[in-house]
C-alpha cells in the first residue's frame, strides 16, 4: 500500500523508521536485531537508507595510484524483499542520482516494482567524501527532481527506450526530502522551499523531513510550506541525540542548530550514558509535541539501533 494511503486511512500519528544496510560480511540478522524490538509498535513503513560507493587510491608496485571504487554496505532491493518477507510491513527503498546512470536506477525501479514495492524516497545523496560538491555520472540524473521526473515518466508507461510499445507502467509513490532549517546549498529558506515546491509540483507524494531538534523550526516550516502552496503530507524526521560527540557532530554533518536547552542540559551531564537519557527524554517531549499538532508520521532515524527509539515510542504510541 502507498504512504499516502496508510497517512489517509489513518486515525492517529503513525510510526516509521529509517535503518541502515549492515555493512558489507554482515549477515541478514545483524538487521533484524534493530528491527525486532521495534515492531511491537506496528510502524507503517520502514525506509531503507543507500549510501553510494567511496573511492580510495592503491598504490600500484611499479609506481603511481589506481582509483578503486568500494561500497560498504549492500544496496536495497535485497534488504527491502526480505523485510517484506520477514515482517509483512512496507519497505521504502532511497534513490539517490550519485553513482547511476539513468540506465542502472530504471533497471532498479523495474527489480522493485517486481517486487511489488510502491514507494520510494527520491533524493539527489551527497558528494562523495573526496569530492567538495556533488558531481553528477555523465549519464545519470543531476539532481532529485530530474530522478523524481524519471520515476514519474515510469509510472506513464514512459521508459528510456523509446521503443518500448505498450510498455507496462509503475505505479510507484514517491516521497523527497525537505529541511525546516533548509539545505546547506540553497541561499535561503525562501528559495529552498521554492526548490521542493517545484518537486511537489512534479508530482512528489509526500515529504520527509531533515533531523531537527526544535520543533518551533519544523512547524514554522510547515507554515511556509503551506504558504507556497504544497498541500501534500510532511512527516518530520527525528533522532534522540546519544553521546556529547553528537552535539557538535551533528550539527556539522546535517547542518541544524540545537536548542540551548539541549546544550546545557548535555553539558550538566557527567557522561554519555546520562546524556543518552537526555536525548530520549528530549525525543520523547518533541514526539509528544508533535503528535498533538497533528502530524501524520513520526519518523525516526535509528541508524540501526534500536533501544532509544522503543524507549521513546513506548511513552508516545
Amino acid at each position: 500500500m502507498k504512504i499516502t494511503e496508510y497517512i489517509q486511512n489513518a486515525e492517529n500519528t503513525l510510526f516509521s523508521f529509517e535503518i541502515l544496510p549492515p555493512l558489507k560480511g554482515k549477515d541478514i540478522h545483524s538487521l533484524y536485531h534493530g528491527i525486532d524490538p521495534l515492531m511491537e509498535f506496528k510502524p507503517a513503513f520502514i525506509d531503507v537508507t543507500y549510501h553510494r560507493e567511496e573511492f580510495i587510491l592503491r598504490k600500484r608496485k611499479e609506481g603511481g595510484f589506481d582509483k578503486v571504487y568500494t561500497r560498504k554496505r549492500p544496496g536495497t532491493v535485497a534488504i527491502c524483499a526480505a523485510l517484506m518477507n520477514r515482517y509483512q510491513v512496507e519497505a521504502v527503498p532511497h534513490l539517490i542520482c550519485g553513482g547511476f546512470s539513468k540506465e542502472e536506477t530504471e533497471n532498479a525501479l523495474i527489480d522493485l516494482n517486481f517486487l511489488g514495492i510502491q514507494n520510494v524516497l527520491v533524493l539527489r545523496g551527497d558528494a562523495m567524501k573526496n569530492e567538495s560538491s556533488f558531481i553528477p555520472e555523465p549519464d545519470g540524473n543531476k539532481d532529485s527532481l530530474e530522478l523524481l521526473n524519471q520515476v514519474k515518466d515510469m509510472n506513464k508507461g514512459k521508459y528510456l527506450d523509446e521503443d518500448l510499445e505498450n510498455a507496462t507502467p509503475t505505479n510507484f509513490c514517491t516521497g523527497v526530502a525537505g529541511y525546516p532549517e533548509k539545505h546547506f546549498e540553497a541561499a535561503n529558506l525562501n528559495s529552498d522551499i521554492k526548490w521542493l515546491k517545484s518537486k511537489v509540483d512534479a508530482g512528489a507524494d509526500y515529504i520527509v523531513t531533515q533531523l531537527f531538534f526544535d520543533n518551533k523550526k519544523f512547524l514554522a516550516f510547515v507554515k511556509s510550506c503551506r504558504d507556497a502552496g504544497i498541500q501534500i503530507p510532511i512527516i518530520p524526521g527525528l533522532k534522540p541525540l546519544a553521546n556529547r560527540k553528537q552535539l557538535t557532530a551533528l550539527p556539522k554533518i546535517f547542518h541544524i542548530d540545537m536548542p540551548q536547552d539541549l546544550v546545557d542540559a548535555v553539558d550538566a551531564c557527567k557522561d554519555d550514558k546520562a546524556i543518552k537519557q537526555i536525548g530520549i527524554e528530549w525525543a520523547i517531549q518533541q514526539s509528544k509535541e508533535l503528535k498533538a499538532a497533528g502530524v501524520p508520521v513520526l519518523h525516526y532515524y535509528t541508524m540501526g539501533l534500536s533501544e532509544a527509539t522503543k524507549a521513546i515510542a513506548k511513552e508516545v504510541f
